[in-house]
């Protein structure tokens, strides 16, 4: 009997309750609601709220305003000074330092005690928990888990809190039996150098038998390349034969995918998305056919959801997980054990099922780039152009951008095409200095800039006159409300452009 078959019993339990998420979704997420009012109706924003005679969902809604990061922003700045019951219960004091807003560089977002063990540490064993369920014959624990973190910033720390990646935090605060199956040591996978960090796991790691892998695919492909240099080995199963299972979440997986069936080439590899998040843990795949995920229904986390053909609007319809609709795009709403009251996320969703509710992530409620974790927002794009122009002189009249995806090197950048109105004197100058305000602007951008080693240095190409007007033409969206999408995870507008482009 291998020691997976033995650990794996652990497990039954929680399998036969995720059983309940089948025909019971509304029943779990109601009561969720109802515990996380219980604990939070006697901090400062319980009392504000009136959470104490709130009954029902409908009375919930009418007390508790729509929320986004700004409206919080002052409550979590003194929740990170030291006060008390202010958005939760007690002191809360660890940060996850996710990208910033239109105000600011870095947003903080609270991760208390109870949203530790009742959503993020809840999801990694159920993660766990299902993958087991899926695949009976797992010898993961038979060796060790490679898990990538991100590191602290003590830089952001103040007096009576701490500030860092969250899969930092979650590294900190783990269980110390947790330590006895995964690798690197704690001190390695703390590092904030990338670069250095990245030779260190690599070579913590070649000589390790490890069974699983889990991370964000970008940077785990990156110290992946590094273990393939160190070993000399053509795959990586001939590095780690027992590897069996990549555990991954953070950005989009399919740009990535067959660079990873490359690396890896044996048949029996598992890949298994997660949707987790600065805020929380919201979504497990759980099936090796459907690439939907299943909605976490029982954690810390209640669900609404905003029709996006009505986000925007002043009064949108809103509505808790019994009335979303299949097959229609929402951005998502979360009320949480960390503090976070109907706090609009900035992902949009869409469910393929009901009972069990399962759903994709379709993108974000603005547009961005998220291709590598950098999480590049419209504002920060607009102001790192206009700061480009004023200090070159150039003029821009259209732009847009996308990512070039990791060759087998994992090299990749941004590429942005830009038709100027007034073009500067010298273009790398100028993507030079976009380059690095856009660092300036962006903590989760200037992360992945670091050294180079996964973000390289942004590429601009000078469109010529017209060709924007050009390429809406030809698609029939020639004036009126048509507008060229600025930011996009996609490449193909920009594919459509750079063709057009060639034909001149």
């Amino acid at each position: 009997m291998n020691i997976t078959s033995i650990v794996g019993k652990l497990f039954l339990p929680r399998q036969k309750q995720l059983e309940s998420y089948l025909s019971h979704g509304e029943e779990l997420q109601h009561e969720v609601l109802k515990k996380l009012i219980e604990r939070g109706k006697n901090t400062e924003y319980g009392r504000k709220h009136l959470l104490s005679n709130v009954n029902s969902y409908e009375d919930f809604v009418s007390n508790v305003s729509v929320n986004t990061y700004e409206e919080l922003k002052g409550d979590i700045d003194r929740m990170r000074h030291g006060d008390e019951n202010v958005l939760w219960r007690g002191q809360v004091k660890w940060y996850a330092k996710s990208s910033g807003t239109t105000n600011d560089k870095s947003k903080f977002i609270p991760v208390s005690q109870d949203g530790l063990n009742h959503i993020h540490y809840q999801g990694g064993k159920d993660v766990v928990a299902l993958y087991l369920m899926m695949n009976p014959g797992s010898k993961m624990f038979d060796g060790k888990g490679l898990i990538l973190g991100g590191s602290h910033s003590p830089n952001y720390n103040v007096a009576n809190s701490l500030v860092g990646d969250l899969s930092a935090i979650l590294i900190e605060n783990i269980n110390p039996l947790a330590n006895l199956v995964r690798v690197p040591k704690k001190q390695t996978a703390l590092l904030s150098d990338f670069d250095i960090k990245r030779d260190r796991i690599a070579r913590e790691c070649v000589k390790q038998n490890v069974t699983n892998i889990s991370g964000v695919p970008s940077w785990m492909l990156s110290v992946l390349v590094r273990v393939m240099e160190i070993s000399g080995k053509k795959h990586l199963q001939d590095v780690w034969p027992n590897l069996e299972v990549f555990f991954h979440g953070g950005i989009a997986f399919t740009p990535y995918r067959s660079q990873y069936e490359q690396l890896i080439t044996n048949s029996n590899m598992h890949y298994m998305e997660t949707y987790n998040a600065s805020e929380g843990f919201f979504g497990i795949q759980n099936d090796t056919i459907d690439k939907s995920m299943l909605l976490m229904l029982d954690y810390d986390v209640f669900y609404e959801f905003i029709p996006m053909d009505e986000f925007g609007n002043d009064n949108p319809t809103i509505v808790p997980l019994e009335g979303i609709e299949v097959g229609k795009n929402y951005a998502m709403l979360i009320t949480t054990s960390c503090g976070l009251w109907r706090y609009m996320i900035g992902d949009t969703v869409s469910f393929t099922s009901k009972n069990p509710y399962k759903f994709v992530i379709t993108g974000r409620t603005k547009y961005f780039i998220n291709a590598f974790g950098e999480e590049l927002i419209m504002d920060n794009a607009e102001n790192g152009l206009d700061y480009a122009c004023k200090l070159t002189g150039a003029e821009v009249s259209e732009y847009t951008a996308a990512p070039v995806y990791m060759d087998s090197k994992a090299k990749c950048r941004h590429q942005w095409l830009i038709e100027f109105a007034k073009e500067p004197a010298d273009i790398n100058q100028f993507a030079t200095i976009l380059d690095k305000k856009l660092q300036e602007l962006n903590s989760d951008y200037e992360a992945k800039r670091f050294h180079d080693v996964t973000l390289q240095h942004l590429e601009v190409v000078k469109a010529r006159a017209g060709l924007f007007n050009d390429w809406l033409k030809a698609k029939g969206k020639l004036g009126g409300q048509h507008k060229i999408p600025r930011l996009s995870n996609s490449r193909k507008n920009l594919d459509e452009l750079l063709e057009l482009l060639s034909q001149a």
